[in-house]
């Protein structure tokens, strides 16, 4: 099942913190950036990012985006700054 677009406008816009933000449209689901740094994407309107020492200290649920893929984890914050702040941690380790 591919991601709608009102999801994608959905996480843009509690992401709307994350410095660097852009996406790229890739089979119908969405890969997330923060500058080049790839942390994340919006698969089956799920909005996951990937799993690092510190993502995997949050506790957060993971979930796998797609058949045969790793373990992501799924981000379901809506408070912009604390995304943020994950992602900047994420990139950091990427």
């Amino acid at each position: 099942m591919a991601s709608s677009n009102d999801y994608l406008v959905y996480v843009l816009d509690i992401c709307r913190e994350v410095n660097g933000l852009h996406y790229k449209k890739m089979m119908g689901e969405y890969l997330l950036y923060s500058g080049p740094t790839l942390f994340g994407g919006i698969y089956d309107n799920r909005f996951l990012i990937k799993v690092t020492p510190s993502t995997k200290a949050l506790g957060l649920r993971e979930a796998i985006p797609y058949p045969g893929a790793k373990p992501m984890l799924v981000l379901d914050s809506e408070n912009p700054r604390e995304i943020a702040e994950i992602v900047e941690l994420l990139a950091k380790e990427l």
